[in-house]
């Protein structure tokens, strides 16, 4: 039972950041899409959407790895975490597309064509990242999921 509901709370955990990444890609697509008439479809819509609920899902929840076995020696001393970091960075460069394109909608700001297009490649670099974070955490672990 008790195993049940860590499922299921992992699960509501991990439902919830995919709904945090469709509402950044949300914001995303309509503020991009308001700068570019090529861009103002549905179809660009529900791509920036739900790029970022399988970005969100698979990136930000990355166990990290472990250092070294309890019974042997350190070896890993000074690698870095690939994981980890694209996780991390990817969720930094995702948010803060998020937030400024969210601040231009709000505060009606009329930015530059050049901003616009920084914030959709930062966006999609991000959530890249953070997919990728995901695919190879499951693919150390042993399994997707």
């Amino acid at each position: 039972m008790r195993l049940r509901v860590r499922k299921a709370a992992h699960f509501l955990e991990r439902t919830g950041l995919a709904l945090a990444g469709a509402a950044c890609g949300t914001f995303v697509g309509a503020h991009v899409g308001t700068s570019f008439a090529a861009l103002t479809t549905v179809g660009f819509l529900l791509a920036m959407i739900a790029i970022g609920a399988v970005g969100f899902y698979l990136g930000i929840d990355i166990p990290p790895l472990t250092f070294h076995d309890p019974d042997e020696e350190p070896r890993s001393r000074g690698k870095i975490d690939a994981a980890e970091f694209l996780s991390a960075f990817g969720t930094f460069l995702a948010t803060l597309a998020a937030f400024v394109s969210v601040s231009a909608v709000v505060l009606r700001l009329n930015l530059h064509a050049v901003s616009s297009w920084l914030i959709l490649i930062g966006w999609l670099v991000g959530v890249t990242m953070q997919i990728c974070a995901g695919a190879i955490a499951r693919l150390r672990r042993g399994r997707i999921r």
